[in-house]
């Protein structure tokens, strides 16, 4: 078996042309020889109504030469007188019928050959003339030798007609795997033309919304990169800075060690995101999921947040436990992450209401602000890494870009929801929709 695709079709070709031949062949071969075994039938029949009038009407001399141009073209001549023919062999049948005065066109057996058999009743008592000829004409053989000239004409066709097709199949794949190729090699502006047919017109189009997308990945992957490093920079810069004063004398230990320390956690958070998220897409992430009530879990949560906020905090709690099934250390994670985006971003003043409520599908968290809030457009893209940062980064406060695709992350790899819209409060909403504990109806 040929392992290319253009021999496979230049095979399947052929041998559907020989396979076509074939049966057609099988199919007229039968008919061919019956059509000219009718035709042989017809014509000596007509030759003995021929033959009879000829010798009732001619001489001597010219009904033997009758007989002998008969005889010339492979027709044998019997004549009966008194129901006795003048060679034997003819069948009784025949010689009965003749003598009896009726004609004959069969089929039978003369001296051991099979014969058609054509006769017609002379003038007078008892007589007739029968002609025999040879029923195996030779069609069979004639209509075989057609057939192998056939299948050789096929196969030839067959195997012409399968190069043309295998060579329309085979260029838009060829040119898809030399496009693949170059974009695997790094060029992500590689496009192919979109051509019939609809098939190569699909993997045309498939391969350059892939190039497309790579190109807007690596894109996005860049400017991630530059934004953390850029992240990175800065609590470096700022401990550099206050180690070399500190070396000076230029500050003094207790005003350096703080910012120092400040920095330093900062950079600690990234690299726990950094790290965090690296883990999450390998999927690599521990996760502990145990019965949690959220009403006590966010309860903990706004304690914990209430002392940096202080009355701009509120909560909302419903009256009976919402109990879920997830990782109550990853989902305080989610709530402290969206809580530290909102301190961050949001002016001061404005509030932040952390809710709780029994939602249809699970338990639902609800993180509210009254800060700057998303567009339209900025729910789309939410959650993807530094895109709301690239986007505002020159027009107010943002973070690393990080926060928010962990929180995604997070949620997703615990069996739930989290979408971004619009507060009450005038600034952006986050709903986090986690599965009700096993068994448990809200």
């Amino acid at each position: 078996m040929p392992r290319t695709l253009t021999g496979r079709t230049v095979l399947v070709t052929a041998a559907t042309a020989v396979v076509s031949v074939i049966i057609t062949a099988l199919v007229a071969l039968p008919i061919a020889v019956r059509s000219a075994g009718n035709a042989a039938r017809a014509d000596l029949a007509d030759k003995s109504a021929i033959a009879v009038e000829l010798l009732t009407t001619e001489r001597f001399v010219a009904r033997q030469r009758i007989v002998a141009r008969l005889r010339e073209d492979g027709i044998s001549v019997y004549l009966i007188r008194r129901g006795v023919a003048d060679r034997a062999g003819l069948p009784p049948r025949v010689i009965e019928q003749i003598a009896a005065g009726s004609t004959v066109d069969t089929r039978g057996v003369v001296a051991g050959e099979s014969v058609f058999i054509a006769g017609r009743p002379l003038t007078g008592n008892d007589a007739g003339v029968v002609l025999t000829r040879a029923a195996s004409s030779g069609t069979a053989g004639q209509v075989l030798g057609g057939v192998w000239l056939a299948l050789l004409a096929g196969l030839v066709g067959g195997i012409a007609a399968g190069a043309l097709l295998a060579r329309f199949i085979v260029r838009p794949l060829r040119q898809a795997a030399l496009a693949a190729g170059r974009m695997s090699a790094g060029d992500r502006s590689v496009r192919l033309a979109v051509r019939p047919p609809a098939e190569a017109a699909e993997l045309a189009m498939a391969l350059n919304q892939l190039g497309a997308a790579l190109q807007r990945s690596e894109g996005r992957e860049r400017e991630f990169l530059l934004s953390v490093s850029h992240e990175l920079r800065t609590p470096l810069a700022s401990i550099r800075g206050y180690a070399e004063a500190l070396a000076d004398d230029v500050v003094t230990a207790d005003q350096a060690g703080e910012t120092i320390l400040r920095e330093a956690e900062r950079l600690d958070r990234l690299i726990s995101d950094l790290l965090a998220l690296s883990r999450l897409e390998a999927d690599d992430l521990p996760v502990t999921v145990v019965p949690v009530d959220l009403i006590e879990l966010i309860d903990a949560a706004a304690q914990a947040w209430g002392p940096r906020y202080g009355p701009r905090l509120s909560v909302e709690l419903p009256a009976d436990p919402v109990v879920v099934d997830t990782d109550p250390d990853r989902i305080r994670q989610v709530i402290d992450g969206l809580c530290e985006n909102a301190l961050r971003v949001v002016p001061s003043g404005t509030p932040l209401v952390l809710a709780v409520r029994a939602g249809e599908q699970g338990g639902v968290v609800e993180v509210r602000d009254g800060g700057p809030g998303f567009t339209d457009e900025d729910l789309g893209v939410a959650f993807q890494r530094g895109a709301l940062r690239q986007r505002y980064r020159h027009e107010r406060k943002t973070g690393s870009g990080l926060g928010l695709a962990l929180a995604a992350r997070l949620v997703t790899r615990l069996g739930g929801t989290i979408e971004a819209g619009h507060a009450p409060e005038g600034g952006a909403m986050f709903t986090v929709t986690l599965p009700y504990r096993a068994r448990t109806k809200p």
